[in-house]
């Protein structure tokens, strides 16, 4: 559990995991400009949305699924709908700013990031349809 109140308080963003803190000094809050300032940023700080899907597993064993848990982690997989009618129609982009407005980076429609959300929804789905039967 204590892992996982770390990785809310320091980590956790409306789109996935930051890849470094933000007190981090090596912390790069945006992802832009030329090819080696982008790849001096991509894991110095960058949201990461597949990330979202292991966040909600580690979660899961640490919280159980109560509806409490559950309802925490449906609130958490919010932003994706609308992000879905946003950048790549449809998709859920690759990385995002670690910095709100967290404005969705890298590539448009990423398979790792859809799938990985699409999973974490389902699993709980899954506990949440168990848990009113």
């Amino acid at each position: 559990q204590c892992v996982v109140k770390i990785v809310q308080e320091k980590l956790l963003t409306p789109f996935g995991l930051r890849s470094l803190a933000p007190e981090d000094p090596d912390y790069r809050k945006v992802y832009h400009g030329n090819p080696i300032e982008r790849d001096s940023a991509y894991h110095q700080g960058t949201v990461w949305a597949w990330l979202m899907g292991p966040f909600v597993d580690a979660y899961l064993n640490a919280f159980g699924t109560s509806s409490a848990s559950l309802n925490y982690l449906k609130s958490l997989l919010e932003p994706f709908k609308s992000h879905l009618r946003e950048a790549m129609l449809g998709s859920i982009s690759e990385i995002f700013d670690g910095q709100p407005p967290h404005t969705p980076r890298g590539c448009g429609a990423q398979a790792w990031s859809v799938a990985e959300v699409l999973r974490a929804y389902q699993k709980i789905k899954h506990y949440d349809s168990h848990s009113m039967g």
